[in-house]
């Protein structure tokens, strides 16, 4: 009998020691899976940041930084865009490019301090003169763009002269700034062409700017002509 005993200790033994090792084996997949459920988290993590970054760096690089608005980069992009648009859906629209004429001045005289306010103001004046659907950019030092959706060449027009004269009548401190701008306009339609409707609007500005200087030297020359 007393061998019976021992063959039952030795059977029991053996069993107890195989699983303890089973449960050690269990709890550590556990952990291992937790610290990478927490690793995926924290990348998922990172990678929002990091593609929120990227969105917020593209945002930039499409802004102006002084006027908070399109930059060059930005408004050609939404100039090609709108084109797009209008060719797929028989849309219509209008640019308008619109030069200040005496930025130059302004900065020489009271500074580029000044001369930045002053394009803080030409900006508002911009901004408020168009609906939430169309696009003030600035183009270029002194050049600002405007597209505008849903206008007949005669409203376009009628656009670009409303915004010289509201510019013309533009104050800076109380005081009339004498700063001006010229506009020209290129219709957008079916059949436009980004870089094209661009150079016609600037040959058109052009125009537009020689046709104000000689407005302005006219009375100058009437006068001259008078005397003698």
């Amino acid at each position: 009998m007393p061998k019976e005993k021992s063959v039952k200790k030795l059977n029991r033994t053996p069993a107890g020691a195989v699983a303890k090792p089973r449960k050690r084996a269990a709890s550590g997949s556990m952990l291992a899976a937790k610290r990478d459920k927490a690793t995926i988290r924290r990348l998922r993590a990172e990678l929002a940041a990091a593609l929120k970054r990227i969105e917020e760096l593209a945002a930039n690089a499409d802004t102006d930084f002084l006027l908070d608005i399109p930059n060059r980069r930005g408004f050609e992009h939404e100039l090609s865009r709108a084109i797009a648009y209008i060719k797929r859906y028989r849309a219509s629209g209008a640019l308008i490019l619109l030069d200040v004429d005496g930025l130059k001045p302004i900065n020489d005289v009271f500074g580029h301090a000044a001369g930045d306010q002053v394009l803080k103001a030409i900006a508002a004046v911009l901004t408020r003169q168009v609906r939430a659907s169309d696009v003030v950019g600035r183009l270029g030092g002194d050049e600002f763009g405007l597209l505008l959706w849903n206008l007949t060449e005669t409203d376009a027009r009628a656009k670009a002269a409303a915004l010289e004269a509201d510019i013309d009548r533009l104050t800076f401190g109380g005081q009339s700034v004498a700063a001006g701008a010229s506009a020209g306009v290129a219709i957008l339609g079916p059949n436009s062409e980004a870089g094209r409707a661009l150079e016609e609007a600037d040959s058109a500005m052009y125009v537009r700017k020689a046709q104000r200087r000689h407005e302005v030297n006219a009375p100058v020359l009437a006068g001259e002509a008078k005397q003698t």
